[in-house]
């Protein structure tokens, strides 16, 4: 007997030696592993919440035309521009017919037929728009980007027109069987009426007749940390080392990647050329990288806009432009300046990986906002304003926006006008 419970005992201490070996050699303290994959990236305190793409699809504003020469505008997050894209989501856009944009009087549809015009800036790829929009399946419609939906009624006719803009610019496609009435076009025109009314300029941009009320904020401004960015992009962020810069910049690298930080703008610029490309890319498939992306190194600080789907020679750029404001007034985008880079997140891409990343490391507290009602200029102060610039360079945008500017520890956001120009340059007007 005595010799079986020595027996037991043997094997039960033969047993325990072995886990507490297993676990001195492949456990740490408070760790699943004490080896990581090469692949993953160290996870920190939530810097920002995750975002669907979805979210960040929508046009950057809703052009009423009421017929009589007659328009209105809608900006994102207002009570009728809500409603009206909640409506537009539902319905669905088939059998799509391509034309010439030659084939339509513009200007005649513009200024006579009742209807609404959806701006999306830079474009968005089809691929996309179908995750907010029920547009059918069509191989051709499928390769394009849209950076307008013009859908009205025309006199005496029975079905509403919709019509969607290729970026290419010469092209457009007709959907010949919309889930929309005449009579829904009409209902969503008339929420224009008794609003702001708008002058059409060349068919390019709208100048209000009458000043527009802007909120203008002023909130508590905080900076995301050197050591949050590098335990978000590097592998192991304790082998960086430390590089100072002539300009007062630094930088920090692991000999592969690298993160340069410009503590006067509070903006870093990271950069990976070592990252192995994928080798499939498209403009869709890229701007869901560049979101995943953003998601897991730094999160969105705010609300933000797919703004551009740019390709060039060896790369694609990615942006998302930052909007404030919010229910039932709207929102408004914020302009990036010399003074103070902000309210824009840059991405690179190369064969479908990330190969560049900027963004700033200040983010702010709107629940400590403080706000103010003021006007922006409208009528014919504002034309002959616009007059004297376009003189000079053609003018092919007007926009209510927000110019960022910095006061001790609080970051202010001023109304402005911007106004973007034929050479793709932006300025602004207060």
């Amino acid at each position: 007997m005595k010799e079986r419970i020595k027996s037991w005992m043997l094997v039960l201490l033969i047993l325990g030696s072995l886990v507490e070996s297993y676990y001195l050699i492949y456990r740490l303290p408070g760790s699943d592993s004490a080896v990581l994959s090469k692949t993953l990236y160290v996870k920190t305190d939530n810097m920002g919440p995750k975002e669907k793409v979805e979210n960040l699809l929508y046009p950057d504003k809703m052009i009423i035309h009421m017929g009589g020469d007659k328009h209105t505008l809608f900006y994102p997050s207002s009570t009728f521009y809500n409603l009206i894209m909640n409506r537009l989501k539902g319905r669905s856009f088939e059998s799509f017919q391509r034309r010439s944009v030659q084939d339509f009087d513009w200007d005649k549809i513009r200024s006579e037929n009742p209807g609404i015009e959806l701006s999306f800036g830079a474009g968005i790829p089809v691929t996309l728009l179908q995750r907010v929009m029920q547009i059918s399946s069509d191989s051709l419609f499928e390769g394009e980007s849209i950076d307008r939906i013009w859908i009205y009624n025309i006199k005496n006719d029975s079905k509403a027109h919709v019509i969607f803009f290729s970026t290419r610019g010469d092209i457009v496609y007709e959907a010949a069987k919309a889930d929309l009435t005449v009579q829904d076009v009409q209902q969503h025109v008339d929420f224009g009426k008794n609003l702001t009314l708008y002058t059409a300029v060349n068919g390019e941009y709208y100048v209000p007749e009458a000043d527009v009320p802007l909120v203008k904020v002023v909130m508590p401004a905080s900076m995301y940390t050197i050591e949050q960015m590098q335990s978000n992009l590097f592998f192991d962020a304790g082998n960086t080392r430390y590089i100072p810069e002539k300009d007062g910049s630094k930088i920090y690298t692991d000999s592969k990647r690298s993160l340069q930080v410009d503590q006067e703008q509070n903006w870093m610029s990271y950069s990976d050329p070592a990252a192995l490309p994928d080798g499939d890319s498209t403009p869709a498939k890229d701007a869901l990288v560049a979101v995943e992306f953003v998601n897991n190194h730094g999160g969105w600080n705010g609300t933000y806009r797919l703004a551009a789907t740019e390709e060039s020679r060896q790369d694609r750029k990615v942006s998302f432009q930052q909007y404030y404001g919010a229910y039932p007034s709207g929102s408004y985008p914020i302009m990036s300046n010399p003074q103070l880079q902000y309210g824009v997140i840059h991405l690179e891409l190369q064969q479908g990986t990330v190969s560049s990343y900027e963004r700033s490391l200040m983010y702010t507290n709107e629940e400590k906002s403080e706000k103010t009602i003021v006007k922006l200029p409208g009528g014919e102060l504002l034309k002959q304003r616009l007059a004297q610039i376009g003189s000079s360079l053609r003018i092919i945008g007007l926009t209510p926006a927000y110019m960022p500017a910095l006061a001790g520890e609080k970051l202010q956001l001023h109304p402005v006008w911007r106004v973007t120009l034929s050479d793709g340059s932006e300025l602004t007007l207060n």
